[in-house]
């Protein structure tokens, strides 16, 4: 087996990985850190909860630790983007917990929180640099971020930015930076954008991919629920029921919607909170840290979240909609199953929702298990497969009032018509770990 000391990196941030218990890497760690280590540019694709960021973090720490020179100020020498707060929060943490003792400097930058002191850290200038895309671009046409000095450009989670509307912005990030820095992109899917945008940025990248194309993490036990939308908070409560279910992230396409899921839980005695682009920073970070306490049993969220929200042991994730973007069912469930544990998804499908299910069947190639609860089970009653079945015929007997995710304008594809407005620019993490831990992070 391959160990991190198989890798090259140094000695100091070997220490610090063997005290935070992490001892071998995952398939993205061991097949793009050598490549990172060599100046290579890079496009990797792996599924949520595999380790990206470490498998560019940790090479990032061992250049910066022997190449050692002081941070331009005004700037920085690697610049981290992200979609959202809650994962360029993460990101940062990742790279000041494996780069503790190197001296190496992290700063954030994103909207929802006073840009004072974020001007600050500017001045001084840092190693390393992560942003949101938006809060980044105030401050380079303010005169505050000068990024002539960046080294290496990470772009991370790329096509939820491309989703989320960030093409422009990262333009015009690009547009600023040194052409012979390194860049190194990493995503959770590859669909037509990241191909072409890859062929404008990179030079040359090595492509590492350790799992197919949106394929779900395979230790999540996935279940599909037919239910009438007015029957979908019933059902979520009878979930609840279930002391198993001590730890969930329930998914909703609205801000609103996040917000009145969250009142009937704890209506029904549910401890939980909504997390979403309506809520400040500060809100946002108490809810989470109440979740990772284990203080919530529900953490009720948009699809801002369905990425960089990595909290140990969430024992389910819920669908109460599906996204209108399939891509996002596969970050959705990602939150759970992470470093190598097991997990449970649950998605409710109403009769509008038949083409959105269908469309991410599709997209991982797979049959989701199927329950009709339109009316309650007896026993004695058609098996899931028969009750799909059936629900399938009776489909086809009526005209659909619907017909699948609703399209941009352009014929684009169904990006973020229900995406929070100020999440990106403004601001976005399983189970147990092993004895034998992996970097999921």
């Amino acid at each position: 087996m391959t160990s991190f000391k198989d890798l090259g990196l140094a000695e100091p941030i070997l220490q610090t990985l063997a005290k935070e218990g992490y001892t071998s890497p995952t398939p993205i760690q061991e097949r793009s850190i050598p490549s990172v280590l060599e100046g290579r540019d890079l496009l990797g694709i792996a599924q949520t909860g595999t380790g990206k960021t470490a498998a560019f973090a940790l090479p990032i720490l061992h250049r910066l630790s022997v190449q050692w020179q002081r941070a331009p100020r005004g700037g920085c020498r690697v610049l981290v983007l992200s979609p959202t707060r809650e994962l360029a929060s993460q990101i940062a943490a990742s790279f000041r917990t494996y780069g503790a003792g190197l001296g190496i400097t992290v700063a954030t930058v994103f909207g929802g929180v006073s840009p004072r002191p974020q001007i600050q850290a500017l001045a001084r200038g840092v190693d390393v640099l992560v942003a949101t895309p938006g809060r980044l671009v105030d401050h380079m046409e303010s005169g505050a971020a000068v990024l002539d000095k960046v080294e290496i450009l990470v772009l991370d989670e790329v096509d939820q930015m491309l989703d989320m509307g960030f093409i422009k912005p990262l333009r015009f990030i690009v547009a600023k930076m040194p052409k012979g820095r390194q860049n190194l992109f990493f995503s959770a899917t590859m669909p037509r954008e990241i191909g072409t945008l890859a062929g404008e940025l990179l030079r040359n990248p090595v492509q590492v991919s350790v799992a197919p194309v949106a394929t779900t993490a395979e230790r999540v036990a996935q279940q599909v629920i037919f239910v009438e939308a007015s029957r979908k908070r019933e059902i979520l409560v009878d979930l609840f029921a279930d002391a198993a279910m001590d730890r969930a992230i329930v998914f909703t396409r609205t801000k609103h919607g996040a917000d009145r899921v969250t009142k009937y839980l704890e209506a029904a005695g549910v401890m939980a909170q909504a997390i979403h682009g309506n809520k400040s920073q500060a809100q946002r970070e108490k809810a989470l840290a109440a979740f990772k306490a284990g203080k919530l049993r529900a953490l009720v969220a948009t699809d801002i979240a369905a990425r960089g929200i990595d909290v140990d042991s969430v024992s389910h994730v819920v669908n109460y909609e599906l996204p209108e973007v399939p891509e996002n069912y596969v970050h959705r469930i990602g939150r759970t199953a992470r470093a190598g544990a097991e997990g449970i998804a649950i998605s409710l499908c109403d009769h509008e929702e038949r083409q959105l299910l269908k469309a991410i069947e599709k997209l991982t190639r797979q049959t989701i298990a199927a329950t009709d609860r339109r009316q309650e089970r007896k026993p004695g009653d058609p098996s899931d497969k028969q009750a799909r079945e059936a629900l399938d015929r009776r489909e086809k007997s009526h005209a659909p009032r619907r017909n699948g995710p609703a399209q941009h304008k352009g014929g684009g594809r169904p990006g973020g018509q229900n995406r929070d407005r100020n999440a990106g620019g403004a601001g976005k993490p399983g189970q147990r770990r092993p004895a034998s831990r992996k970097i999921a992070g």
